[in-house]
């Protein structure tokens, strides 16, 4: 599974050293691997610089363990195997906790909270599903969310739905819409450019990414329906970073690093800087 150089990083992110480290104490290395397709999380700037709130995030993780960090970018099936096999130390790419991801890989405490939800073309038939705005979780209240999916399913009979290969929405769709139509691609952004051309009628995604298509596109060119969903196959609805399940001084060391970040604020300015709302974990 070869690494994909889809976005270079900015040099000051290629290696990063705390300023405050102790004298003589040498900095750990890292690599870390993330896909580097999925804006505002991590994406490619039109010069091929890599960007995102999960580089901020990870520059100033960097620095507070004293670690050297180098970043490479993977096709998103191939973020879990790569890891396993060694070819990088940890996977930060917006990936949230499932039993199935538990049980190959370990995480880190969680650094967002980020449901599930829908993205449908403006003035379609589908920009005014039920339930549109409302949050549902399939674990702690399970018969409202059921209710919910049985109004959604109703309403997609005949429809084309969208996910990306591989993600919690694409195990979304499979557990909860069955008998339905949905085409899988390889990266997020494709879905917004799908809804546009009408080769898909809805999308199923990460509500965070949401606003980076609609910003894209033309003034009400797409919108979001629909409730939002967490639990379930979907998870937590948290983002974690991805570790191999026997490293457990790394893990704690970005432990340690993330609680710092979500106690003093730091974490929240970076979420509310790029996702227009505070989405971090406060401890």
């Amino acid at each position: 599974m070869p690494v994909r150089a889809t976005c270079l990083l900015l040099p000051f992110l290629l290696v990063l050293h705390a300023a405050c480290a102790v004298a003589g104490e040498p900095a750990r290395r890292i690599t870390i691997a993330t896909e580097g397709t999925y804006p505002p999380w991590a994406f490619a700037r039109p010069d091929g610089t890599c960007a995102g709130y999960e580089m901020d995030l990870l520059k100033v993780l960097c620095e507070r363990m004293n670690a050297r960090c180098t970043v490479v970018t993977q096709d998103w099936n191939g973020l879990i195997p790569g890891l396993r096999v060694g070819q990088y130390d940890a996977i930060i790419a917006s990936m949230g906790v499932t039993e199935e991801r538990r049980r190959v890989v370990s995480f880190s405490h969680p650094y967002t909270h980020a449901p599930n939800g829908f993205l449908t073309a403006g003035g379609g038939s589908l920009t005014h599903l039920a339930h549109t705005g409302e949050p549902f979780d399939l674990t702690a209240a399970p018969r409202e969310a059921q209710v919910a999916l049985s109004e959604l399913r109703a309403a997609l009979v005949g429809k084309v739905i969208g996910v990306q290969t591989g993600s919690t929405a694409a195990g979304f769709a499979e557990a909860y819409l069955p008998g339905l139509k949905v085409m899988e691609y390889p990266s997020v952004d494709q879905l917004g450019l799908e809804l546009i051309a009408g080769r898909i009628d809805i999308a199923i995604a990460n509500v965070t990414t949401f606003a980076t298509m609609i910003k894209a596109a033309s003034k009400g060119a797409l919108v979001m329906t629909g409730p939002s969903f967490s639990g379930g196959v979907l998870g937590s609805d948290t983002t974690n970073i991805a570790f191999r399940p026997d490293d457990d001084v790394l893990r704690n060391a970005f432990n340690t690093a993330l609680t710092s970040v979500n106690r003093d604020g730091t974490n929240q300015a970076l979420s509310e800087q790029w996702f227009g709302t505070d989405i971090s974990i406060h401890e």
